[in-house]
């Protein structure tokens, strides 16, 4: 089954062969009853994931250029099958809900949505799957995700769809500027994840040698951080429409994200490589558009972070590294731009900054060992802070400057004396785009040279 449905995907996703599937009875009867009273195979639990790949394809063919016309159907009648179970779940009791009969539903319709979702590439699809979903059915994925939140099978399934759904892809979520339907969305998002991760909070974690913890665990974790990334980084909401009209909706998924991200020993965000990319995204985005919420932790919290980002930032994993190296650049930029004001951002992170003086002084050495003598595919990744770092704190690249000659023959030393000097040579003390670029190149020449003579 997997191999005819993957078959049967590809050949949707080109432009002859799904003209040519148009044009069959066959694909017309599969667009009118896409659900298991005709199609058995997807009412059996092993055949989960490829009611995705199923309803995927579907939806392309249905929205491929003459597609409606063709099949006889528009997105609206395709989606009554789905509708009608959604009805059906929404008028539910939370004890009838929490029943085992709405386990195999539950899954079968979130997996249904997250396939159709996934074939939404433009505004105006997108827009139609909204207004199916909204407001009526989007309350049952915060109901699901607290009173399945111990059961992976149906919260998996959830948080899959909701990660598809808030993903502006193509830039597909983007709604009229009077709309608040960008709001709405996160608030969603927002219910969602809270629901779930206040409930898993609650839950006494497996212990660290439990080899199922993942799936038990962190497997939702993981998904509940990437859902939010996604709505944080989605760019189709002012979040200073929180605070301002006093919705906690923000506050409370930061703060449970927060919390998720934080109940996690290092040990284990480095053993998952899916959990690693979830955590070290959601800082890099907490550290790029909420330094409020970030510089206002608690000082050994702060230090929690940004010690896990100092460990990934010496990853083997390209995309992990640059999530640190981004993190690490909106707190030095932040750091540089606003010294001296007086702005609560500042207050707090001076604070942090004073109960651990050496921070920048470590996070530089870290860089340009990593520069000097990393793996080669890190170092774009590793030069994008160096600039902002090197403003923010002089001396601690003074420290590193004086460490690294120290630790060189006289012969070398002169040398790499002179190639410092040529590396710090016009280069501003500004963060504007053309000055990032220059020492950049700067960066590179210098890695270059210094590699010919150094001794480790």
């Amino acid at each position: 089954i997997g191999k005819t449905l993957d078959l049967l995907h590809d050949m949707a996703s080109g432009y002859s062969s799904s003209k040519l599937l148009l044009t069959l009875e066959t694909v017309r009867f599969l667009a009118r009853h896409h659900t298991d009273d005709h199609f058995p195979f997807l009412s059996l639990p092993a055949n989960c994931r490829h009611r995705t790949t199923f309803h995927a394809t579907l939806t392309r063919l249905l929205l491929s250029p003459q597609g409606e016309d063709k099949l006889g159907l528009n997105f609206a009648q395709f989606m009554e099958p789905i509708v009608t179970v959604l009805n059906q779940l929404g008028a539910l009791s939370a004890q009838d809900l929490r029943s085992e009969n709405c386990r195999r539903p539950l899954v079968g319709v979130f997996r249904d949505l997250r396939g159709i979702t996934a074939s939404l590439h433009n505004r105006k699809s997108y827009s139609q799957l909204f207004e199916i979903m909204y407001p009526r059915h989007v309350p049952l994925l915060s109901k699901v995700a607290d009173l399945w939140f111990d059961q992976s099978d149906v919260v998996i399934s959830v948080l899959r769809f909701l990660h598809e759904f808030c993903h502006n892809k193509a830039n597909r979520v983007n709604f009229d500027q009077s709309s608040p339907n960008g709001i709405l969305l996160f608030r969603t998002t927002s219910d969602v994840v809270c629901a779930f991760g206040r409930r898993l909070l609650a839950t006494p974690a497996p212990s660290s040698g439990d080899p199922s913890i993942y799936k038990k665990r962190y497997k939702g974790l993981a998904l509940s951080l990437e859902v939010l990334n996604s709505a944080l980084g989605g760019n189709y909401v002012c979040f200073g429409v929180f605070e301002l009209y006093k919705d906690p909706a923000l506050e409370n998924a930061l703060d449970v994200s927060l919390q998720l991200a934080l109940s996690v020993p290092m040990d284990d965000i480095s053993a998952y490589p899916k959990l690693s990319k979830a955590y070290y995204s959601f800082v890099e985005i907490l550290f790029r558009g909420h330094k409020k919420t970030a510089f206002a932790l608690d000082t050994n919290v702060f230090m929690q972070i940004m010690n896990t980002v100092h460990e990934g930032l010496q990853s083997s994993d390209a995309a992990i590294s640059s999530y640190c190296a981004n993190a690490i650049d909106h707190m030095t930029t932040y750091y540089f731009n606003n010294r001296g004001k007086d702005k609560p951002e500042m207050i707090n992170l001076n604070k942090h900054l004073a109960a651990q003086p050496n921070l920048f002084t470590s996070l530089t050495g870290t860089l340009f060992n990593l520069l000097l003598f990393g793996p080669p595919q890190n170092h774009w990744a590793v030069m994008r802070p160096m600039l902002s770092l090197m403003l923010a704190s002089e001396s601690s690249f003074e420290a590193y400057k004086n460490y690294l000659i120290s630790t060189q023959t006289p012969e070398n030393q002169a040398k790499l004396n002179e190639t410092l000097n040529k590396l710090l040579a016009d280069v501003n003390r500004s963060l504007d785009s053309t000055n990032r670029d220059r020492f950049t190149q700067k960066l590179t020449a210098f890695r270059v040279t210094a590699r010919q003579f150094l001794t480790i």
